[in-house]
């Protein structure tokens, strides 16, 4: 059961839309006590968000910076709608003292839904910020639908436009993350082709609302509106070669959300309870009442119930808070195929001798073994052969063997301290050697001779029930070297590489500033060589500390120049 004292409890045969509505208001505007529920929250939980923020703004910067398609152009599109003054022309901002937010490298007011729409697709777009698992085993919460920290553009532009402090808008970024989170703890969208992004559109309108001040009714129909207007398939992610639809999803969604919440504070009147509504995808798909149901499934809950299929428990104080277990990325790569970089970087730690000649001479053959859904996204037979970058980055073949090409160009000393001593550390060290920056993925590295060489080494197997079991606790993955002399080297089973909540070895803080280092000199230089690291690191510090941002430094976070280098498919 869950503490009543730091957690809150939303009952299936209750409208958790209004309850939604009801937390998030008391969250962001109460005074912090169990009678009102106001947020007490963990220094450690807003320390922790406050990474994924610098980790997600990083992603974004660099991402316009070298010229990608989507960010770049809903970015411009952003700045085509310049934000009219308080009270002439603007409608459902609730009590904003502005009617406009920005975009990353201007300070422009825009009508915020499309500053939200550019600044979320360009954090989404290396695929490389945060993502969640959706596993909660200590409430039997285990419904493994995954996410990413897509949204903060959401609280940003909140707090911009109610003339709010850092405090405030983290406060909010911990209110979007916990509620999307704990529903991807209970209802996988994954599960009936839905993309994933709808729990964080849902999140999006009610933090969104409660931070301009909208009445839970005004959210309970914003939310209302999302759920029956705006419900994305998995499509965007299927096929041979993936689109700029792919990255662009959590945005496209988002943007429905805000003007959604928008509409709702202009007296429009969406669908109520929608949760309990017998006809929204909660209830189609899993009742009660349920008109669908998964192929291989052994019955359906049809049962005559007016209730949602599931309770939801949101945190309010303490360190018990859904953004805790999620997972970086250190680098670009599918969430997915973590356990198999960690088993590869164990692996030539334990065994230089494989990267003694840099054509990989020594590597006879690879099996990588992994657990559904892993083996299904990115182990699909279209992606073993990629030809453009968001195709790659959900190629395990490929996110394995760049890396692995990446270790043999250094040869032998690539992972850094064995396995074992003393400086081990996890690996940090060739995670921080061997990070994939985005040019790993440009068209002469997808066409590299030497990581199509390996690929034709590499086969990915499904490790069947004994691997499935272990997801989402874990990215349950093992990795099977044989080298020149037939002698095979087994990682074993890797359950929490570095990045994962749950990892304990490395130094991910380190391997951290390595990253947000890195992302900061792309986005300056278009290089890593060129660029300055002392403006580098000014860049990196405008998002590593936003709690502690005055109201005026809120609204200026985004403005300082972006370059553009050329441009980048």
């Amino acid at each position: 059961m869950p503490d009543v004292s730091t957690h809150v409890t939303l009952p299936a045969d209750t409208n958790q839309a209004l309850g939604i509505a009801h937390y998030a208001l008391n969250f962001m505007w109460a005074k912090p006590s169990v009678q009102t529920g106001g947020a007490e929250i963990d220094r450690s939980v807003l320390d922790r968000t406050e990474l994924f923020f610098a980790d997600a703004c990083l992603c974004g910067v660099s991402a316009l910076a070298l010229g990608t398609n989507a960010p770049n152009l809903l970015r411009a599109e952003a700045l085509t709608y310049p934000a009219p003054v308080v009270g002439f022309g603007s409608f459902g901002v609730g009590k904003a003292k502005r009617a406009g937010a920005t975009v990353f490298g201007s300070s422009q007011p825009l009508m915020p839904e499309k500053a939200i729409v550019a600044n979320a697709s360009a954090v989404r777009e290396w695929d490389s910020n945060g993502t969640n698992f959706g596993f909660n085993p200590a409430l039997g919460h285990t419904a493994g639908e995954f996410g990413h920290n897509d949204f903060y553009a959401v609280p940003i532009a909140a707090a911009q436009l109610m003339g709010m402090n850092g405090a405030f808008a983290l406060r909010g970024m911990v209110l979007l993350d916990e509620i999307r989170g704990r529903l991807a703890e209970v209802f996988s969208l994954k599960s009936y082709k839905i993309d994933h992004v709808v729990h964080g559109a849902i999140a999006s309108a009610a933090t969104f609302g409660a931070m301009l001040k909208a009445t839970p009714e005004q959210i309970e129909s914003a939310i209302g509106m999302v759920v029956a207007h705006s419900i994305p398939f998995r499509a965007i992610r299927a096929g041979k070669q993936l689109s700029d639809s792919k990255g662009a999803s959590a945005a496209i969604s988002t943007e429905a959300a805000i003007l959604a919440m928008r509409r709702s504070m202009a007296g429009f009147l969406g669908p109520r309870d929608i949760f309990r509504n017998p006809e929204a995808i909660f209830r189609l798909f899993e009742g009660p009442g349920q008109m669908f149901q998964k192929v291989g499934a052994a019955s359906a809950n049809t049962a005559k119930r007016d209730a949602s299929p599931f309770e939801l428990v949101l945190g309010r104080a303490g360190s018990d808070f859904a953004v805790m277990g999620m997972h970086f990325k250190l680098g670009l790569y599918e969430h997915q195929s973590a356990g198999a970089l960690q088993g590869l970087i164990d692996l030539i730690a334990a065994n230089p001798r494989l990267l003694e000649d840099r054509e990989g001479s020594r590597i006879r053959s690879i099996v990588v073994t992994a657990y559904e859904p892993a083996f299904g996204i990115i182990g699909d037979p279209a992606k073993r052969d990629p030809k453009t970058r968001q195709s790659a980055d959900h190629s395990m073949l490929y996110l394995l063997c760049t890396k692995l090409r990446k270790a043999l160009e250094i040869g032998p000393s690539a992972a850094g301290p064995g396995k074992g001593s003393a400086n081990w550390k996890g690996g940090t060290d060739a995670w921080k050697r061997l990070m994939m920056m985005p040019h790993d993925f440009g068209p002469e590295a997808i066409t590299h001779p030497l990581t199509r060489r390996l690929m034709d080494k590499m086969t990915f197997e499904h490790g069947g029930e004994e691997y499935d079991r272990r997801y989402p606790d874990g990215i349950p993955t093992s990795i099977r070297i044989t080298d020149d002399t037939g002698a095979t080297h087994d990682s074993g089973l890797v359950m929490y590489p570095a990045g994962h909540a749950r990892n304990t070895t490395a130094d991910l803080t380190g391997i951290l500033e390595h990253k947000f280092d890195l992302l900061a000199r792309l986005t300056l230089a278009g290089t890593l060589d060129a660029a300055d690291r002392r403006q580098a690191r000014a860049l990196a510090d405008r998002f590593t500390a936003v709690g502690k941002c005055s109201a005026d430094e809120v609204w200026s976070i985004n403005d300082f120049t972006l370059p553009l280098h050329g441009k980048f498919d």
